[in-house]
């Protein structure tokens, strides 16, 4: 799929995790600023809001729980999904609510052969991303999850982060994005 140059000139992402570097070097080239939140500021609630505003204006969050995610128990589950919400918090109350412009909240769920909780952290970023469309739509927040195949390359999931970062993205909210389920010409993904 190609993008024009520039599309995402007006777009500022927040970017959690180190996972998705071919991701959000794709975003660099369209034009976004992308910065990356540190480990250490993803779990710390002070350090997360000291981060976001250190950066301001902020339009977006991609937070990406495939490098977050440790299977190796509950503790990987509860680890991803807290760092998930810290992140969202920090970025949509120091940056999105109150803005001019609409923001964007995208949750990267891990694929499901991650391990023996990644079904978990998969529902529980849904749940957050419907939960937050809703709690925060008044504010022009959205917030997606989105939920990559077995097979789902970087680069099919950079499409679709670049789709809904951009303006044409803010239609949709409180969906959960399954990468690998449905033959798209090419690309697998279904919406719910």
């Amino acid at each position: 799929m190609t993008f024009r140059d520039g599309l995402l000139s007006d777009c500022r992402v927040a970017f959690a995790y180190a996972s998705g570097t071919a991701i959000s070097d794709q975003l660099h080239r369209l034009g976004a600023w992308v910065a990356a939140i540190d480990d250490a500021a993803a779990g710390d609630e002070q350090a997360a809001s000291a981060w976001v505003a250190e950066r301001l204006p902020l339009t977006a969050l991609v937070f990406d729980a495939r490098s977050s995610f440790e299977p190796a128990g509950t503790k990987g589950l509860q680890k991803a999904l807290e760092r998930a919400w810290i992140t969202a918090r920090a970025v949509a109350t120091g940056a999105l609510i109150g803005a001019d412009t609409p923001g964007r909240l995208l949750f990267v769920a891990p694929p499901p052969d991650a391990g023996a909780h990644a079904d978990g952290v998969r529902a529980g970023l849904e749940n957050l991303a419907r939960t937050l469309s809703v709690e925060w739509a008044r504010f022009g927040v959205t917030a997606v999850a989105i939920c990559p195949g077995t097979q789902t390359t970087d680069h099919e999931l950079a499409t679709l982060i670049i789709f809904l970062v951009s303006r044409a993205g803010g239609y949709f909210t409180g969906c959960r994005f399954d990468l690998g389920s449905v033959d798209a010409g090419g690309a697998f993904i279904t919406a719910s």
